[in-house]
């Protein structure tokens, strides 16, 4: 009787064995688990000849020009191919015939919200051009590196009414078609904080080792607007790139006034490539969903496909910017008009840029108001949220009526007032403290939620050495005057063209 129960209770713990091991192979690997297609016919055909045909042809009309630099990355739209695959083609194509290992693809997350960013924690993704084996042993790396990133399939399933995310599906069979063999770290953002962007960037550029592994970044641009709103909105977002001021992008993405459904990947992506050493950002293509046979020009979606490169050639985003005389007296006509209308009668001047190109370009800009060479306003746009000449007539306003340090200026001060304008170059981040020039540089710091700024003619006014500059920076923004060196502040440089009427 006793080896009867005995046989049971070893029946029992060899059935529950199995069930553990149920989900491993003989030799001890975990057993597959598939992210099964999930907009294949769709977004793009389902038939892998009829696939493989539509890729090769948007190929062959892509006219990407030939990098022999290295590449850390590329951005590609993801909406259906009819409408976006041409112009993904135009970044695909720059990565034929590269010894590319592994691909980190980022997306944006369309079907369900989640913090952070979600690695993948299955073992393959799948098309109709058939299975991409995901690198396990680096997915799992990366989900250590910070708390806003974890290993789990959050964004990744195809949920209960059948939907799953497109904007990450869609670019593999581009990768499949252009690479031979890779391995896929498939990546999907729940939502695109700075601060989740910032931490995927920098956790990635920790882990790359060799130009063998590149990141694409899934990102469509403005949605349904007319086609000339379209472009006028997609020029900023790719001005922004271009010019690798991340800062503002994001900052202007997550407020609404920029659009881009995968802002949080494209900024990872900028991140990564700045510390993996990229130089330069080129755009291979822009066009809208307007510009495809028969499409609908009163509501249309922008794409644009780039590519980070490690140029050896000295970037052009560190040329400095001016204005000639005609376009620094049109600007100080503004500020000077905008301030007398609405201390005298409390109106907005409504200016005209007479024609200037360079005005009319979106930028940064401060005016400073001082009478008897002492301050007497201060108010500036740090990001390149309007065209030069708005954004003065703006900030004059505003430094004569708003500055909190200072009563509104009154009608008997408007002879007295002496102006001065500072317009921004575009911000870099500040990796050695060393790159800081005292007299060409002004400062930003960020930490969490506090941003201090200060202007380039600021440490020059005060005779501060760089250190004195950066800890006036932090003091600037609330926080202690040596937080620029920890490791969750971000500095930023900028230069100011300055002008008065002198």
């Amino acid at each position: 009787m006793r080896s009867r129960k005995v046989q049971s209770v070893t029946l029992i713990l060899m059935g529950v064995m199995v069930l553990i091991f149920a989900n491993q192979s003989v030799s001890g690997e975990i057993k597959t688990k598939i992210r099964k297609p999930a907009v294949a016919g769709a977004f793009y055909p389902s038939s892998a000849k009829a696939l493989q045909s539509m890729i090769e042809s948007f190929l062959k009309k892509a006219q990407s020009p030939e990098i022999k630099d290295a590449i850390t990355g590329i951005i590609a739209p993801h909406a259906g191919y009819v409408y976006s695959g041409g112009v993904a083609a135009y970044a695909y194509k720059v990565l034929q015939g590269r010894k590319i290992k592994r691909v980190v693809v980022i997306s944006p997350s369309h079907v369900e919200y989640f913090s952070g960013a979600a690695v993948y924690d299955g073992t393959h993704y799948e098309t109709p051009l058939g299975l991409i084996p995901v690198d396990a042993e680096f997915a799992r790396k990366l989900a250590k590196k910070s708390d806003r990133l974890e290993l789990s399939e959050h964004g990744h399933t195809i949920n209960f009414q059948g939907r799953g995310e497109h904007a990450l599906e869609v670019q593999l069979p581009f990768l499949q078609v252009v690479l031979d063999d890779f391995q896929l770290v498939p990546i999907v953002m729940g939502e695109q904080s700075y601060e989740t962007a910032r931490a995927l960037g920098r956790a990635l550029a920790d882990l790359i080792e060799d130009d063998r592994t590149i990141i694409v970044a899934s990102s469509d641009l403005s949605h349904f607007h007319s086609y000339q709103k379209a472009i006028e909105l997609d020029k900023k977002v790719i001005n922004a790139i271009k010019e690798w001021d991340y800062y503002n992008l994001s900052r202007n993405l997550q407020g609404r006034i920029w659009e881009a459904c995968g802002g949080g990947p494209i900024v990872s992506l900028m991140i990564a490539s700045e510390y993996l050493g990229a130089t330069e950002a080129r755009l291979l293509k822009y066009a809208n969903s307007g510009d495809v046979p028969m499409g609908d020009k009163s509501r249309v979606v922008g794409y644009a496909a780039f590519v980070f490169v490690k140029a050896k050639k000295a970037s052009a985003n560190d040329e400095s910017f001016s204005l000639d005389r005609k376009a620094q007296r049109k600007l100080l006509e503004i500020a000077k008009k905008a301030v007398e209308t609405a201390v005298e009668k409390g109106g907005v001047y409504e200016p005209s840029a007479d024609g200037i190109e360079s005005i009319m370009q979106d930028r940064g800009a401060f005016v400073t108001l001082k009478i008897n060479g002492r301050l007497r306003g201060c108010i500036g746009y740090t990001a390149p949220l309007k065209p030069l000449y708005l954004v003065v007539r703006d900030v004059a306003i505003q430094a004569a009526t708003a500055d909190p340090r200072f009563s509104p200026v009154t009608p008997a001060e408007l002879p007295l007032l002496e102006y001065e304008i500072s317009v921004l170059s575009p911000f870099r981040h500040v990796r050695h403290v060393n790159e800081i020039k005292i007299g060409r540089d002004g400062l930003l710091i960020k930490k969490g939620a506090n941003v201090g700024l200060l202007l380039p003619q600021v440490p020059v006014e005060w005779g501060w050495d760089r250190e004195t500059f950066l800890q006036e920076t932090c003091r600037k923004a609330g926080l202690p005057r040596d937080a620029w060196q920890d490791e969750d502040a971000d500095l930023f440089r900028f230069s100011a063209f300055v002008f008065g009427e002198g």
